[in-house]
């Protein structure tokens, strides 16, 4: 019996508009690099204020693919 082996890379991302746009951004600069993606883990949200307003949604994801 086969067993699969996974690995974990951390990401972060950052988007002016949206949490849902840096989760996005961060999986299309995943996918550039790393084949076999199979999931990824939000470890940490926050913003960037400046002057009473948001300047930037922030993330930071565990990115999980399965080793070839």
């Amino acid at each position: 019996m086969a067993g699969r082996v996974a690995r974990v890379t951390e990401v972060i991302a950052g988007s002016p508009n949206s949490f849902d746009e840096a989760v996005k951004l961060a999986f299309e600069r995943a996918n550039k690099t790393l084949r076999n993606i199979t999931g990824m883990k939000i470890v940490d949200m926050s913003v960037m204020c400046e002057a009473g307003e948001i300047q930037e949604y922030r993330i930071r994801v565990e990115v999980i693919f399965v080793l070839e």
